[in-house]
């Protein structure tokens, strides 16, 4: 591979990092109280409120089913009002948070649903309010869990963005697609695909590292 290659792939590698990184936190942040309020309002928890469970889970559902390539087109208008453009990295962020948001719900509701109901019951029983058992009791818990199945998300992320890249997206998927693919140039695409492995490699190892720190038990 040239010289003049690496100035791309490091740019790329870069805007591949920022639209991951910015894209999770804003995810997680909705994402969170989203498995939470899936949790909580399920039949037999704290908040339990069968209509609000299926309405919520509806959505959720509606929106996990749609192809994030599709997603990515569907919403160019919707992307095009938010940030002014539907390409670049910021205008990708807008599916990548899209498609994340409920999936991270899902992935935190899981994790929720294996904190035993018996420490929610004790609790309960001290008076603590349903915010305290959430913030003090089930949060801390799942938290092992809730940080690994979050790695699992940045994963996806991270092959989503590059998909990004069919529509302009920039990062590791538009130099692999522009440069590798339609300038023939197999090695750019080896170089993308290697960086990638390694980029995946790294989250899933920093997150194992951080969930056997969380678990004290």
């Amino acid at each position: 591979m040239s010289s003049d290659m690496l100035p791309l792939l490091t740019k790329a590698l870069g805007e591949t990092i920022y639209m991951v990184a910015v894209s999770m936190a804003i995810a997680t942040v909705l994402g969170i109280p989203l498995g939470v309020l899936l949790h909580t309002t399920s039949k037999g928890q704290i908040l339990e409120s069968p209509a609000l469970n299926r309405v919520i889970g509806g959505i959720v559902n509606a929106i996990r089913s749609i192809p994030f390539i599709i997603l990515m087109v569907a919403i160019i208008p919707f992307t095009r009002l938010l940030v002014g453009s539907a390409i670049g990295t910021t205008a990708a962020m807008v599916p990548l948070v899209i498609a994340s948001v409920p999936f991270i719900g899902r992935q935190v509701e899981t994790s929720l649903k294996e904190v035993p109901y018996g420490i929610v019951e004790a609790a309960l029983s001290m008076g603590a309010t349903p915010a305290q058992i959430i913030c003090r009791v089930l949060l801390p818990e799942a938290m092992p869990s809730i940080t690994a199945q979050l790695t699992t998300v940045i994963i996806a992320l991270v092959g989503e963005s590059a998909m990004a890249g069919a529509i302009g997206g920039g990062g590791l998927g538009d130099l692999a697609i522009r440069y590798g693919y339609q300038r023939f140039r197999p090695d750019v695409m080896i170089a993308t695909v290697v960086i990638l492995i390694v980029l995946v490699q790294l989250v899933q190892f920093a997150g194992n590292t951080l969930a056997r720190h969380l678990n004290k038990k």
